[in-house]
């Protein structure tokens, strides 16, 4: 008997304290989840860092990659999308879940306008555009420093890789998962493998 599909509007958290754990999310166009396996792949490049990080999940959609980071003790995130339905979702997920009051924000607002606000530091930050337009780019380079803190790390996701990562960032790991490439950024040296 063939396996059922789960909804395209449907993600599970992974990990943690809320693994297994079914959630939807509107049905707006460029929303698209990472997959389990690219995310499985994200926290385990994150997994000594995760603990009490903050973060940003700045293309915040399904809020997939913030709630998974929330799931596995990241002390806060701060979710910024430019969709009120998609933020509310991430709200409904948020209450449901029990989650802190302290824990989470909420910031509707295009991704380039946050970051040209007031600067907050940040742990790790979730940079996943939609594929369709091309904001990978200008937001690294509008994170550049005043946005990280010390150790900082960034994951990006594209449909293409990444080419020479801006001034002051190393591309630290990569990967390949069908169409999407997905990259972790930091401050250090790469390691050679």
């Amino acid at each position: 008997m063939p396996r059922a599909r789960r909804p395209s509007n449907q993600f599970r958290i992974i990990a943690g304290r809320w693994r297994g754990r079914r959630l939807e999310f509107p049905a707006l166009p460029g929303i698209r989840p990472s997959s389990d396996r690219v995310r499985e792949t994200l926290f385990n490049w994150l997994q000594d860092r995760i603990v009490g990080a903050r973060c940003l999940d700045l293309f915040a959609g399904s809020g997939a990659l913030g709630l998974e980071a929330l799931s596995r003790q990241a002390a806060q995130v701060v979710f910024v999308d430019r969709e009120a339905r998609a933020l509310h979702a991430i709200g409904e997920h948020l209450a449901r879940l029990g989650t802190a009051p302290d824990a989470a924000e909420r910031v509707r607002s295009e991704a380039l306008n946050y970051l040209g606000g007031m600067p907050r530091v940040f742990d790790i930050v979730f940079l996943d555009p939609p594929f369709s337009e091309p904001l990978l780019r200008p937001c690294l380079e509008a994170l550049l420093p005043d946005w990280l803190a010390p150790g900082w790390r960034v994951y990006a996701e594209a449909p293409a890789p990444l080419g020479a990562p801006p001034e002051g960032a190393t591309l630290l790991r990569e990967t390949r998962a069908g169409r999407v490439w997905a990259g972790l950024l930091g401050a250090e040296p790469a390691k050679h493998l």
